[in-house]
């Protein structure tokens, strides 16, 4: 009798030995997968290709030729100021592991992270990581220079956008993507709907308000001066964008693949939608029309892109194709809003219709994948719309506060003798052709 008890005890802790061991066991280390990390090193070099060249081909083309040179050298000093201000502090507030409100600065200059270091919840070094995420922060605030292109003292705006990543971008994207209170409450932004594009357009638009129009605007057209040089720029912007939103999943997995598919449908329908509501309203396609489009679908599909499927893509863009485009004729024809390189309706509402149209299209019907249990539709739409309303108030109140306070210290608009002259000249010395 004995023995059969010994037996069905020994019998017992057979069965259960493994959960137990699982539980006295610390939990396993993060391990590295080179697979992710492949393609997280390919999709940052994608995005930094979105700044350098894309975006500054793309800007450039548009202004007139007595300030390409100005529109390049702004692109490229930011990014070279926004990755020494990353090192020092952005990184530790943006995705830190403070609280919810920001990250705090103990990765400060990069503290604690080496070649061994895999950045938790992924499998990737940690060093990727940051550099992945520098990307996104150097392309933001140069997204926000189209604003007041042409106009603006380069002095100034080095100081603006320093002082604009680190108190606008750095503990918004803490709140959305860091483990912030947005993000704890169920905001869905893939890859940058609020953090990126919103938070861009309502800085455009303070920045376009403040410092007011160009001399001559509207009366005098301001045509592109190279539309070859925006095409070739909108060209690299759609490739890299697929490592802005396809690289947003971290990982080489299905997620990333969703991403990069949805991405290429919202950005072409984006475009075909734009280009066929001009031709009839003004009887021709442009070349500047359809590119533009492109950028308001890629710019919409980015909130979404992780969570919707072809279907809901479709929607995305041919909105944005049509919304962006209506927005941008209003603002220039009706408003008289001299955003320079039309940020704020390209932008700003493409990030706003994206991220408020992700909490529909993530409906499994759709073929999104589906909602948190137990949230619905209605739930996760006005969640959507409190982190549309935060990033709005945000990004504005603190832009114009910050306008005022460089415009007092460094100066912000050059004066109109200066402005004519063209800034190239004035503030480089340079001219960006000798023909």
């Amino acid at each position: 009798m004995k023995f059969l008890h010994r037996s069905v005890l020994l019998a017992t802790m057979l069965v259960h030995a493994p959960a137990l061991l699982a539980q006295a066991a610390p939990p396993a280390a993060p391990k590295l997968d080179a697979a992710d990390t492949a393609w997280m090193l390919t999709a940052s070099v994608l995005v930094l290709f979105m700044t350098l060249p894309g975006l500054a081909l793309f800007y450039a083309g548009l202004v007139r030729t007595k300030n390409v040179l100005s529109v390049l050298m702004q692109c490229f000093a930011i990014t070279c100021v926004v990755t020494l201000a990353w090192m020092a502090v952005g990184y530790s507030i943006a995705f830190g592991e403070g609280n919810a409100w920001w990250g705090g600065l103990a990765k400060s200059f990069f503290s604690g992270i080496d070649a061994k270091s895999i950045r938790p919840g992924t499998t990737i070094p940690e060093t990727v990581f940051a550099m992945y995420q520098l990307t996104f922060a150097i392309i933001t605030p140069a997204l926000v220079v189209g604003a007041f292109a042409e106009r603006v003292r380069f002095g100034g705006m080095l100081l603006f956008s320093l002082l604009w990543l680190l108190i606008v971008y750095c503990p918004l994207a803490h709140w959305v993507w860091g483990d912030g209170w947005l993000q704890k409450m169920g905001l869905m932004d893939f890859a940058g709907g609020t953090v990126v594009h919103l938070n861009a357009g309502m800085a455009a638009l303070v920045c376009a308000l403040v410092l007011g129009r160009r001399r001559g605007f509207p009366e005098t057209a301001m045509a592109p001066h190279n539309m070859t040089m925006t095409v070739t720029g909108a060209a690299m912007l759609w490739v890299g964008w697929f490592g802005f939103n396809a690289g947003s999943a971290v990982a080489a997995n299905g997620s990333a693949g969703m991403a990069m598919l949805v991405t290429h449908i919202g950005a072409a329908t984006g475009a075909l939608t734009w280009m066929l509501f001009e031709w009839l309203r003004y009887g021709k396609p442009s070349v500047l029309g359809i590119v533009t489009g492109m950028v308001a679908g890629l710019g919409t599909i980015t909130p979404a892109s992780g969570f919707v499927g072809p279907i809901g893509a479709l929607v995305i863009g041919g909105t944005a194709g049509l919304v962006c485009f209506v927005a941008t004729s209003y603002m220039k024809r009706a408003l008289n809003i001299d955003d320079s390189l039309d940020v704020f309706p390209v932008h700003g509402v493409g990030g706003l219709i994206g991220t408020f149209l992700t909490g529909i299209f993530v409906s499994a019907s759709f073929g999104g994948m589906g909602y948190p249990e137990k949230v619905t539709m209605g739930e996760q739409i006005g969640t959507q719309l409190t982190g549309i309303g935060v990033t709005a108030v945000w990004s504005g109140v603190l832009t114009w506060i910050l306008l005022k306070l460089v415009d007092a210290l460094a100066g912000m608009r050059v004066n109109a003798e200066n402005e004519t002259e063209g800034l190239d000249t004035v503030l480089h010395n340079e001219k960006g052709y000798n023909l």
